[in-house]
């Protein structure tokens, strides 16, 4: 039996998109931890990202008492709008969802989690939402190629002064350790990494690391 439960809106940006949202809670009011509500950003849409890649990590999480919300960013999914290349479009569908997050869900403290291609575009967002009171990154994409894309989301989260985690696999395609370690030595603000030994980018994605992923992301809340 799930010890959690899931419901469903739609939540609309200001521009227009609207967006399939998914929200996981605790199955008791009574088993909430706190009023900290997780926010879980997808990878690329345009490689066929969507919400659905990051249920496990939010089931994982409302059963240890966190409200979690997933949500197909637009082009995604059953969410209208076009999905943008370089990302920058889908920041308003994460203000947008915050916004929701803290006016439905009577929260004023947000966790943003961007998974891939979500995690640059999660960064770009940190600051622009006061609610976020940390930022953790599962295989952010830094390196070269990668950085073609998505390498003016840079600026955003190396910038901000919130607590940021930085999780990924040694073996990760996009983005080397070395790569990672020179990107965040100039990182403001509390800076932590996790690395997983002998993982590859996509691995990670996979439904056998979502309980680590979880644990991870509780430890970090636990030190916020």
């Amino acid at each position: 039996m799930s010890n959690y439960t899931v419901e469903s809106t739609i939540v609309q940006t200001r521009d227009g998109a609207k967006l399939r949202t998914r929200l996981f809670k605790p199955m008791e009011e009574g088993e909430i931890t706190d009023n900290l509500v997780v926010v879980l950003v997808h990878p690329f849409s345009i490689l066929g990202g969507c919400q659905a890649f990051l249920q496990g990590i939010a089931a994982g999480l409302a059963g240890k008492g966190y409200k979690t919300v997933t949500f197909d960013m637009r082009g995604a999914g059953k969410s209208t709008g076009r999905p943008s290349l370089t990302g920058f479009a889908e920041i308003k569908d994460v203000i947008a969802v915050c916004k929701w997050v803290c006016e439905n869900l009577s929260s004023d403290r947000i966790l943003l989690v961007g998974s891939s291609a979500g995690a640059p575009i999660a960064g770009s967002a940190v600051d622009g939402i006061k609610e976020v009171i940390g930022y953790v990154s599962i295989g952010y994409p830094f390196g070269m190629f990668a950085s073609i894309l998505f390498g003016r989301h840079h600026k955003g989260i190396l910038k901000s002064p919130k607590p940021k985690l930085f999780v990924m696999g040694t073996r990760d395609g996009f983005t080397s350790v070395k790569q990672l370690q020179k990107k965040l030595s100039s990182a403001a603000g509390r800076v932590e990494t996790h690395l997983i030994e002998g993982t590859s980018h996509f691995q990670m994605e996979g439904a056998e690391f979502d309980n680590q992923m979880v644990n991870l992301i509780l430890t970090f809340i636990s030190s916020l």
